[in-house]
């Protein structure tokens, strides 16, 4: 029988099965991205020859060309349309995390009736579908409401709402693994509740904020439908515009892999500054709840 395992620093014994499992699995989750990065450089006329993977296997014989990533930056309102799409995506990561924070900080620190019912009623919101609300939005948000469809204070509103209760689960459960000696500390020196959660839990609860950040900024940047129903093609965000690169017919199909890679490097960086507190957020107070 094969053994399987290896001898860690400890003396035990350690499988290098999860190790191979792991390995696997990332580069089959890559196979789709380098797919899609090869056809991006490759002209259409080669794209409906052969594969990517014969390219791939076949450089130098292959075509190579940026003319797909050029007609992406050359169309029009494409630099306006990520310049919209961080008018929108910034302010609706900002505004969900900063009310997030003091509701998380009031579920974990302050005794008030109903703390519990409350705190459950929100969490129960995660499981409401964003598009079962969209009839009624329209109407609130429309000219015969607010009449501020089409502007970005409508998508500003409706991902903050639907962004709450996934913010306050995060923070909370954060929190909740803090140590109360520190703010126990606090209220002898003095210190309101105001002064403890600015000096004392925002500082420490940088990994969960940046943990939501990601995942708010991804889920927002990437909106598709939402942006087309509340904001539409007067001012439309990258996805919007990414799905117009098709056409009507689809006969520019193969320009929507280098639009993908373009929509794609915002988010990239966002996540590659953020992700050393990323799993730290997300694994405190998973247990503890």
């Amino acid at each position: 029988m094969t053994d399987t395992t290896a001898s860690s620093g400890g003396g035990r014994s350690r499988s290098w099965v999860p190790g191979v499992v792991l390995v696997v699995g990332g580069l089959l989750w890559t196979i789709p991205t380098i797919g899609l990065l090869v056809t991006s450089l490759r002209p259409r006329a080669e794209v409906e020859r052969s594969g990517w993977w014969s390219a791939l296997l076949s450089p130098f014989d292959s075509e190579w060309t940026l003319t797909n990533y050029d007609q992406v930056l050359s169309t029009g309102g494409m630099f306006d349309s990520f310049l919209n799409s961080i008018a929108v995506t910034v302010p609706a990561t900002i505004i969900p995390i900063m009310f997030a924070a003091f509701a998380a900080y009031a579920f974990t620190f302050m005794e008030f009736r109903g703390r519990d019912v409350l705190f459950m009623v929100i969490i129960a919101l995660l499981v409401v579908p964003i598009q079962s609300t969209f009839v009624y939005l329209l109407q609130l948000f429309g000219d015969e409401g607010w009449g501020i469809t089409g502007q970005f204070l409508s998508m500003w509103l409706l991902h903050t709402t639907f962004g709450m209760p996934l913010a306050i689960l995060i923070l909370r459960n954060f929190m909740s693994t803090l140590p109360r000696s520190v703010i126990e500390s606090a209220k002898i020196d003095g210190a309101t509740h105001f002064q403890t959660f600015w000096k004392l839990i925002v500082p420490m609860s940088i990994p969960a904020l940046a943990a939501f950040a990601i995942f708010q900024f991804l889920w927002v940047w990437n909106d598709l439908l939402v942006a087309l129903l509340f904001l539409g093609f007067e001012d439309p965000t990258v996805t919007v515009t990414l799905s117009q690169l098709l056409g009507r017919l689809g006969q520019g199909w193969q320009l929507l892999t280098a639009g993908a890679f373009v929509t794609m490097v915002i988010p990239m960086i966002v996540f590659f500054a953020l992700q050393r507190f990323f799993v730290r957020g997300m694994t405190s107070g998973a247990v503890k709840g």
